[in-house]
């Protein structure tokens, strides 16, 4: 089950990769470039870190089929129709749910401490969002714009690792953490949420609190 969550994300970022690139007036090459670098980024990342060889895409020919299929599908998509708004952000966030909860999951099947359990459950989530806004050009990423991004995938992260550590279920477990995040994200997207920002700090103290 665990396996088709994670293919599900990996789409979802395929998905999301195309859409930048279509953004970013790429030719077809480069929306595949873009999918797979979406895709894969964050777990390879991951895999790097815990030291896992060989590394889980090379040896997975499911889901480089459904990666080439989605981001396929998804360029035919635009051929002949318009693209929705807010595309990119609702299937960013549903990659980001997915993606960060399988990290944490690998990171706990690794033997990994808490703490970096939820440090790899974030990286396995933002990286391959980074590397996409980073080859579309767009400085700085979604990741240093949008606070509840990264923050969205922490709590997901922390939220796996207390229901595993209760003993939930992986299946529900994965599916409670994962919609933590994506409705964090998306509430964030729709409400306009975020951080205070240090210029907004500094206006709300005014001028004659600055010296």
């Amino acid at each position: 089950m665990l396996h088709v969550l994670y293919l599900f994300g990996v789409a979802a970022f395929a998905a999301s990769g195309v859409l930048a690139a279509y953004r970013a007036n790429m030719d077809p090459f480069g929306g595949l470039v873009l999918a797979f670098a979406a895709s894969i980024s964050g777990g390879t990342l991951r895999d790097v870190i815990l030291d896992r060889r060989p590394l889980y895409w090379t040896h997975d020919w499911v889901l480089l089929t459904v990666i080439i299929c989605v981001g396929v599908g998804t360029m035919a998509y635009l051929r002949f129709w318009q693209l929705p708004h807010k595309s990119l952000l609702v299937v960013d966030a549903i990659g980001l749910s997915v993606v960060t909860v399988i990290g944490a999951r690998a990171a706990i099947d690794a033997g990994a401490t808490p703490l970096a359990v939820i440090i790899l459950a974030v990286l396995t989530g933002v990286a391959g969002e980074v590397i996409r806004d980073v080859l579309c050009g767009e400085f700085p990423p979604l990741l240093l714009r949008e606070d509840v991004y990264a923050i969205a995938a922490l709590t997901g992260g922390c939220c796996y690792l207390l229901l595993y550590r209760l003993g939930t279920g992986a299946t529900p477990a994965a599916a409670i953490s994962a919609g933590v995040v994506f409705a964090l994200r998306m509430g964030a997207v729709y409400l306009g949420l975020h951080l205070p920002r240090p210029q907004q700090l500094r206006s709300r103290r005014g001028p004659q609190d600055s010296g």
